[in-house]
């Protein structure tokens, strides 16, 4: 997590719903609209679920399909973010994807934890809501 990140879901009594997720969105909440219902409208087995978390003192949003994990959601002061785990598996469908260049940097030098690394996305536009579905459609590519 970068430094100027400001996590807002800290609050463990608090659970998150659509309402309080929207107010902290702003005008971002299009954007988490888009990837969510195109998850639904396209996967049928597809799942999400908020849970807090000890380690980073924070909710997280956990996409699945069926049992395997889609991404994480993370709500920002400004926006959110979306974090995917790939193992190596996936670097050949990274490389020649025709995600942007840094989004493949990122992900080529991003630190291991085990088998598997992250790459994320702070969505500000519908550019960075492109990326997020061309992730998706890696991920859920993946056996």
């Amino acid at each position: 997590m970068a430094e100027n990140e400001k996590m807002v879901l800290s609050d463990r009594s608090r659970i998150p719903d659509d309402e309080y997720i929207f107010s902290l969105l702003g005008e971002k909440e299009v954007f988490w609209k888009m990837i969510i219902n195109t998850l639904s409208d396209k996967y049928s087995d597809v799942s999400g679920s908020w849970n807090y978390y000890n380690d980073g003192k924070q909710w997280l949003f956990k996409q699945v399909q069926k049992k395997k994990t889609i991404f994480w959601a993370a709500i920002l002061a400004d926006t959110f973010r979306i974090t995917f785990y790939f193992s190596d598996k996936a670097l050949p469908f990274i490389e020649n994807s025709d995600l942007p260049s840094k989004i493949k940097e990122d992900f080529i030098t991003a630190k291991k934890y085990g088998l598997i690394r992250p790459v994320s996305i702070k969505v500000h536009d519908n550019i960075d809501v492109e990326n997020v579905m061309k992730l998706i459609a890696i991920k859920t590519r993946m056996k």
